[in-house]
């Protein structure tokens, strides 16, 4: 694997970081917003992550022995089936029939959980490209 390879998969890792962090953004703003039915309630969202395919260009390395770099790719982004929380309140103006409001199925604290991993994995990504990139410096300067 070439320290070029490292920017692919360090930057595919970061991008789906990134998306992680917005989808845990959007579950932490709609956690306490609140419906008057069970189809119109916001549902957690979480992304899918899956395993890069090689590249024409890596496969062609594969077959010399070389093992390629990968990455990581977003398969999508699905709604959680976790139950929602009913709360009867027959005073809100947004209960239904029967007197519920249903929040979200948001945990809070798994949520914030998330956003630390995300960001500390995008964190690391950024050194890791850092790092790739003095090393390519430093490589440049050794025949000085």
């Amino acid at each position: 694997m070439s320290l070029a390879n490292i920017f692919s998969i360090s930057g595919s890792a970061m991008s789906a970081q990134s998306i992680r962090l917005n989808t845990t953004a959007s579950n932490m703003a709609n956690a306490q917003s609140i419906s008057s039915s069970v189809d119109e309630t916001y549902r957690a969202r979480k992304p899918v992550f899956a395993l890069q395919q090689p590249s024409e260009h890596q496969l062609k390395a594969q077959e010399l022995g070389l093992l390629p770099g990968q990455g990581v790719k977003v398969l999508g982004i699905v709604e959680s089936t976790a139950p929602l929380q009913p709360e009867y309140l027959p005073s809100h103006p947004l209960a239904d029939e029967n007197g519920y409001i249903y929040y979200p199925n948001v945990n809070v604290v798994e949520e914030m959980a998330d956003m630390i991993s995300a960001s500390r994995a995008f964190q690391i990504n950024a050194d890791v490209m850092d790092s790739a990139k003095k090393m390519m410096q430093r490589v440049l300067t050794l025949g000085q």
